[in-house]
């Protein structure tokens, strides 16, 4: 696997492979877990390169959130992307990306970037659409993957792909779990102990809600406010249990099928994201 710490590297490195080799990227922050080796086993079937990359991006982090104490896992995650087959791995110091204040953005519309998660963390999707899109010119892969744990992350990628008409095929992984049910996540490390074997509750409670939909109850702000208060009996503070269609995250009209239920909310200090689909 080579490593590349500058975009001139990475594009020379790129460059012998076009067109005849399809090129896939893998977009990730590091402190890596199965859910992104899988992403990349994934990607291995649509392309004939993987890119990998590794880059903590402070745009999409709010003031007083973990962009200073996320971990970071350079040596670990070079062993795994190496053993998963990965030919590519960029991983830019912040200077390298950002050398200069960012001063263009991609906004996404508000009705996908200020709902659910963004309620909550407003400019978040701003900054990963600015991160990802730069990712997109800098690699120009024809195929990208993104996890369905970010599930609005991934509606709010496929849209800028589409309205830009990039030529690169969106292509969502499925969400890797434990074998009781909680959501691979990078932040997991952050529970104890103790809220590690209360955290599966998030993935019952959401398996309750998808099973009530699917046994005909259509009540949908009921279902979300007694989620809720499940998950607050047991400690939790949820942000929110929201069910929306798939293709928009928006509301759903009561006859709607393709729809998706997703849940945020914090345990302790950690705060854990997580959806499934009806």
């Amino acid at each position: 696997m080579q490593i590349h710490e500058t975009i001139g590297g990475l594009r020379a490195a790129l460059k012998p492979l076009r067109p005849a080799a399809r090129i896939a990227l893998v977009p990730t922050m590091g402190n890596l877990h199965e859910g992104h080796i899988a992403l990349v086993t994934q990607a291995r079937r649509h392309a004939d390169a993987v890119v990998a990359t590794i880059f903590v991006n402070r745009l999409q982090f709010r003031p007083g959130e973990d962009f200073d104490k996320y971990p970071r896992t350079f040596a670990a995650d070079c062993e795994k992307l190496a053993a998963a087959g990965v030919e590519h791995l960029f991983a830019p110091a912040e200077s390298e990306m950002y050398p200069q204040p960012q001063r263009y953005h991609v906004e996404p519309p508000a009705e996908h970037a200020d709902v659910i998660e963004g309620e909550f963390r407003p400019g978040h999707f701003r900054g990963v659409a600015t991160v990802v899109m730069k990712l997109f010119q800098i690699a120009q892969p024809d195929v990208a993957l993104f996890g369905k744990k970010d599930f609005q992350q991934l509606m709010v990628i496929r849209s800028m792909a589409a309205d830009f008409d990039l030529p690169i095929e969106i292509v969502p992984g499925e969400t890797v779990r434990a074998a009781d049910g909680l959501a691979l996540s990078s932040r997991n490390g952050y529970l104890t102990d103790d809220q590690r074997k209360e955290a599966p509750r998030l993935f019952r409670t959401l398996t309750k809600v998808v099973e009530n939909i699917r046994a005909g109850n259509r009540d949908f702000p009921g279902l979300e406010r007694a989620a809720m208060a499940e998950m607050a009996a047991h400690g939790w503070i949820p942000d929110y249990i929201a069910v929306r269609n798939t293709f928009d995250l928006q509301l759903p009209a009561a006859h709607e099928s393709r729809l998706v239920v997703l849940a945020a909310a914090r345990l302790g200090s950690t705060r854990l994201i997580d959806n499934l689909e009806v």
